[in-house]
């Protein structure tokens, strides 16, 4: 029950809230609890879920960037150690503070624009690679809710129950920052890749959409906090409940080469080409709005490794043990860790094989995965069916 407009009145004129009432949730402390059994049922006051909400995307954009940043320095060291070389080294222990190095550098190189780009969409064709791509993020859970008071407070921005297709189709709209930077550079190396990189994304876009339908089936929600739940519980009291678990083996191999494609991520790296292109879409690009494009790339990387912690891997599901603030934390600890395997793997991947060409890309994306989609979304609503 909600309390009205007139018993609220009222309070706000009362300097002192009754005491002594009794509710399910023990004594009344204040008029506002005397009108609600249940917690649950008091939302938020504007001015609280405001502040709330800004809080949120402040440390939300704060972590997100740290992560970008590091990602690269996790790369050249991975890498770096697989070619038998140091990697970064010379800036800080371990070269941590390379990716602050690299920041200041690239705010104060020379920010140089050719006389005979189209300067409109050249200047703009990077932000809205990184602003899809940083926005992306604010629909994603890392964990339970928390309360403050008698308000559950989501670790998420916000929590809609259409998540996954919001995430769907603000990171295809990231293909526009591609496609423009090629077009208004006014050069034929970055056009190619800017065409390479819109024919690439379209093609895989289908595999990554039809690879995930199986998992809403089972689910039966767009809710990545809802597919989540689904996953809670183990087989035969040891086997996780997670999707990959579930008959989603197939799918999460399509959805994993679907993401390989749709991020530009060696093998599937040929949008940037460097060997026939000189460096693709961004060959006119410095400073800045040259980094713009690789601050989008591996914060897509991190919003492709959290979906497929959501999706298949259980989210934030795992052993829980200890005390009480240790089984807070752990959920949390339990998707950054899944998180991290996912990059680590996209490292490992180019630092083992090979550049496509194109046309075996495209191959596989309509010949080989497409279809391979298609017979799991057709297995799974069978299966659920039957």
């Amino acid at each position: 029950m909600q309390p009205t407009a007139q018993a609220v009145g009222e309070f706000r004129k009362s300097s002192k809230a009754p005491k002594g009432r009794k509710t399910e949730n023990g004594d009344c402390t204040s008029l506002l609890n005397c009108f609600t059994a249940d917690r649950k049922n008091m939302p938020l006051d504007t001015l609280t879920f405001v502040i709330v909400s800004v809080i949120k995307s402040g440390i939300t954009l704060f972590i997100l960037l740290t992560a970008v940043a590091y990602t690269v320095w996790l790369e050249r060291k991975v890498v770096g150690h697989m070619q038998n070389r140091w990697g970064p080294t010379r800036v800080g222990p371990f070269g941590l503070l390379q990716p602050a190095a690299d920041g200041i550098k690239f705010l104060f190189k020379e920010d140089l624009t050719p006389p005979h780009v189209y300067k409109p969409l050249f200047i703009a064709a990077p932000m809205m690679a990184v602003i899809f791509a940083l926005t992306s993020i604010s629909v994603i859970p890392i964990g339970n809710s928390f309360w403050i008071g008698d308000h559950p407070i989501p670790l998420q921005i916000t929590d809609v129950n259409i998540g996954l297709l919001l995430i769907l189709g603000v990171t295809s709209m990231g293909v526009y920052g591609v496609a423009l930077a090629g077009w208004s550079s006014n050069n034929k190396y970055s056009l190619l890749g800017g065409l390479r990189a819109s024919a690439q994304m379209v093609s895989y876009e289908i595999s990554l959409g039809l690879s995930l339908v199986g998992v809403l089936i089972m689910a039966g929600s767009f809710s990545l906090r809802e597919i989540v739940d689904s996953q809670a519980g183990h087989f035969w009291g040891f086997i996780p409940r997670w999707n990959i678990f579930h008959g989603q083996i197939i799918g999460f191999f399509c959805y994993l080469m679907a993401a390989y494609a749709e991020t530009n991520r060696i093998p599937f790296d040929l949008p940037e080409a460097e060997t026939e292109l000189v460096a693709g879409y961004h060959t006119e690009y410095s400073a800045m709005k040259f980094a713009m494009f690789f601050m989008a790339e591996y914060a897509n990387m991190i919003t492709v490794a959290c979906l497929a912690t959501l999706l298949f891997f259980g989210g934030w599901h795992g052993p829980i043990f200890g005390p009480r603030a240790l089984q807070v934390l752990l959920p949390v600890f339990w998707f950054i860790a899944k998180v991290f395997l996912f990059l680590f793997i996209y490292i490992w991947v180019r630092g083992t094989l090979p550049r496509f060409r194109y046309d075996q890309l495209m191959a596989f994306g309509w010949k080989f995965l497409l279809p391979l989609s298609l017979v799991n979304l057709m297995a799974t609503a069978i299966a659920v069916a039957w």
